[in-house]
């Protein structure tokens, strides 16, 4: 007699059990598999709550976000009717209270959800903590080097609990450090050139290097790389962009090293194809400062073969970064980078052809040629998609294991 414990049964999203059955019920009328055995698969799995952006994640989300912000407008108001002292120390107990709770909840299994929420008050309760700090030492608030800071405090506090609200918040309190701070003494257009291309740089590497890690950060980090390329692409094609030149300073001097040192570490301790991604990206950064320094002239009512020729450079450029993107996110299982990709094309390509062809052609013959563009470039990457996506669907499973696909586990809180 067997007395062994039936599985466990497993919870899964509706419409993927729908789909199941729909198979197993084509399977059985192929022939393929018998009635009892269609049934026992279809026993092991129930529907489960799957749902990403369900009423209660999303009030509680916004409930977390509001309060956060909330407690940072009022360091901001200075809260006149209490003491510095006080004020600093109200702030920190909400922070740790968050802080504190955020990790109890998690230890008892609470609902993701609600953990969710209070680890994003707890992130944003950091900034509440850094700024009333800052307030009482009479450092300006808009000191860029306090968001550095408060991302680099909620990045590690992701980190050591594995928590994606805290992680999140760290990533987009450090990209606006990222910027901010080379650019407060000297702006200039290749300046932001430099630092989109660097930024894509060191957010490859580090998605590399959580590859197989930690694969919901791994998830984001490349989603930022690849956001960040198409950006410094876009940039750099905009006439006499570099005119100014570089802004160069100790931080931006500093961002080029962490970009270097964060791809070179992709690619001594995770060899294979993985390592094309920050080679791509360091590609990406040449050809966009390469681009931005080649200056035409921004007198619109005049343009000659250099500007044809710039912009053609440009549209190639952007062309390949966008194929190559896309065939990222197909070997990744990286949907938004696919979406990232078309949509940056679409503007970049709508941009070019009114500021190029608009002086020239005018009228409907300006949409005919924009139709043209669009159709052109849109059956080329179209195309590459597919053709990589038949590629890896008849490829054998000897093939190189560094390839397999990741995607954005939900799990993490």
């Amino acid at each position: 007699m067997d007395t062994s414990a039936p599985a466990p049964l497993r919870g899964v999203p509706p419409r993927q059990l729908a789909w199941l059955r729909s198979e197993l019920s084509d399977w059985t009328s192929q022939g393929l598999i018998t009635p009892d055995q269609a049934d026992q698969i279809s026993s092991r799995y129930r529907p489960g709550d799957h749902t990403r952006f369900s009423i209660g994640r999303i009030l509680l989300s916004l409930g977390g976000a509001f309060l956060g912000i909330g407690v940072i407008w009022l360091v901001a108001a200075n809260l006149d009717e209490l003491s510095p002292v006080t004020r600093f120390v109200a702030v920190v107990a909400l922070w740790l209270a968050a802080l504190v709770g955020g990790e109890a909840l998690a230890a008892r299994h609470a609902s993701p959800p609600l953990v969710g929420a209070v680890r994003l008050l707890a992130a944003l309760g950091a900034g509440a903590v850094i700024f009333q700090a800052a307030q009482s030492l009479q450092v300006p608030a808009f000191e860029p080097r306090l968001l550095g800071l408060w991302a680099a405090g909620t990045l590690l506090h992701g980190y050591v609990v594995r928590a994606t609200m805290p992680f999140l918040v760290g990533i987009g309190t450090g990209v606006a450090w990222w910027f901010v701070q080379p650019l407060w003494d000297g702006p200039t257009g290749l300046t932001v050139v430099v630092l989109l291309g660097a930024g894509a740089v060191l957010a490859a590497g580090l998605a590399v290097l959580h590859d197989g890690r930690i694969d919901a950060f791994a998830w984001t980090w490349r989603t930022v790389a690849g956001g960040m390329a198409l950006v410094a692409m876009f940039v750099a094609a905009i006439p006499d962009v570099g005119s100014e030149g570089v802004a160069w300073s100790p931080w931006l001097v500093t961002a080029l090293v962490l970009a270097g040192v964060a791809a070179l570490a992709a690619v001594l301790t995770r060899p294979g194809a993985r390592v094309l991604e920050p080679l791509g990206a360091i590609a990406v950064l040449a050809v966009a400062v390469l681009i931005g320094l080649w200056t035409t002239g921004t007198d619109t009512s005049d343009i000659d073969t250099a500007d044809w020729l710039h912009a053609a450079v440009s549209v190639v450029a952007y062309v390949a970064l966008a194929v190559g993107l896309v065939a990222l996110g197909t070997v990744r299982d990286h949907p938004p980078l696919t979406a990232m990709a078309m949509v940056g094309l679409v503007v970049f390509t709508t941009f070019q052809s009114f500021a190029v062809f608009a002086p020239i052609v005018t009228g409907a013959w300006l949409f005919v040629v924009l139709g043209t563009v669009f159709l052109g470039t849109g059956f080329l990457v179209d195309r590459a998609r597919r053709g990589l996506a038949h590629a890896l669907d008849t490829d054998q499973p000897g093939g190189p294991a560094t390839l397999t696909p990741t995607s954005n586990p939900g799990g993490l809180r």
